[in-house]
């Protein structure tokens, strides 16, 4: 990298590789350290995946101030001090002796990660670019995407070879050799914060009250909680539609290529479509990935169908989540109304997955939890509908 403003196909592309360090290595290892820390600290599998609980937690309660300083036209020192709070995170982690510490050391991490995922990286992009914003996330999450099937392996690797304390040591030596660097280099001239709206007039206070911001916000709510319940419960929902155990494993293995394949049709074909109807027809594909599942109860056909609709979904379902409120509601506070949903989104990825096993039966299995996420889906397609008919933006 130079000290030369970057053009926007490089800058994306750095900033694309820190959202697939970061992810990796902090969200999608926290799977591979918990049996090795329950194993050493003594822990239950419930006292150590409430450690993540409290992640989304803290992130979703620091969310909304680090959208504020974002929209101020503090983006390089929220993302690099982002990415410097992930290693000292890490650095600590190594010398976790304690449920408390562990504890403590995911709550920082969690409020690291409010610095450095997609919803700052999306208010950035939106910023500096706000004609073609879209483009520019569809082309981070493509790569972000990538994060599980780089790091799985990656951190499993450093895990067997090291053990977990010095691969979190390594992992931390990453952040600082890449991630900072990144953040403090690439995102030099920011733009400043938008000119002071009219008292009542489309001032954050204001557009917090909006119907399109409050329609998105049931939509993105809605979307979070069926995405965060279906992935702890997706071995038993295959099983229970009577796949082969090796399509049973194998399913859960390559769904993060299904959601990157629709990330990357999506990039390709999407100017063929409006944005807008593509925007209504994707979230659909959620509700429909269910309604698959549920009529076809035991049939192995049903359960492949639900796995790459749900995919191909899923994949896509982020773009639109991490556009609508550009796109429908404002662009100049982007940062801090999306950092307004953290803590209701935290609240709703929390609790789903508990409610989706609450509402499974030995007898009916998991048939009236899927029939309530599918209600749930269908709310959120409809608000995000009616969020576009009352856009406070120009289409």
């Amino acid at each position: 990298m130079t000290t030369r403003p970057l053009s926007r196909s490089a800058l994306v592309l750095w900033l694309s590789l820190a959202q697939l360090i970061t992810w990796g290595s902090v969200f999608y290892t926290f799977a591979l350290l918990l049996e090795p820390v329950e194993r050493e600290l003594g822990l239950t599998r419930a006292q150590s995946s409430l450690a993540f609980s409290l992640a989304l937690l803290a992130e979703g309660l620091c969310a909304y101030p680090v959208g504020r300083w974002i929209d101020r036209g503090h983006e390089r020192a929220v993302m690099t001090g982002g990415s410097l709070l992930v290693a000292l995170g890490l650095v600590l982690h190594a010398f976790v002796h304690s449920t408390a510490a562990f504890y403590a050391t995911w709550i920082l991490l969690g409020a690291a990660l409010a610095g450095t995922l997609y919803a700052p990286v999306f208010a950035v992009v939106t910023r500096r670019y706000p004609a073609d914003f879209r483009r520019a996330i569809i082309t981070i999450t493509f790569l972000g995407g990538l994060a599980s099937s780089v790091f799985i392996p990656l951190s499993a690797a450093l895990i067997q070879g090291g053990g977990w304390r010095n691969a979190v040591l390594v992992l931390a030596a990453v952040h600082l050799l890449l991630c900072v660097p990144i953040h403090a280099r690439c995102l030099r001239g920011a733009p400043g914060p938008s000119a002071p709206a009219a008292p009542g007039e489309h001032s954050p206070a204001s557009l917090l009250r909006s119907a399109p911001f409050l329609l998105i916000g049931v939509f993105v709510i809605g979307m979070m909680g069926i995405t965060a319940a279906i992935p702890p419960h997706l071995i038993s929902l295959l099983r229970e539609a009577g796949l082969h155990e090796a399509w049973v494993i194998a399913i859960p293995a390559t769904i993060g290529v299904v959601q990157v394949l629709g990330r990357l049709l999506l990039y390709f074909f999407e100017h063929r479509f409006d944005l807008h109807l593509a925007n209504r027809l994707i979230p659909v594909l959620i509700p429909l990935s269910l309604a698959a599942l549920i009529a076809g109860a035991a049939s192995p056909l049903a359960g492949v169908l639900f796995v790459v609709l749900y995919g191909l979904g899923n994949g896509m379902l982020t773009i639109v989540k991490g556009t609508a409120i550009a796109q429908y509601v404002n662009r100049d506070h982007v940062a801090s109304l999306n950092g307004a949903l953290g803590i209701p989104t935290a609240i709703a990825r929390a609790l789903a997955p508990v409610l989706l096993g609450v509402l499974w039966t030995r007898e009916a299995g998991y048939r009236w939890g899927l029939v309530m996420l599918l209600g749930v889906a269908v709310v959120a397609c409809v608000a995000l509908v009616m969020a576009q008919r009352r856009s406070l933006l120009p289409r």
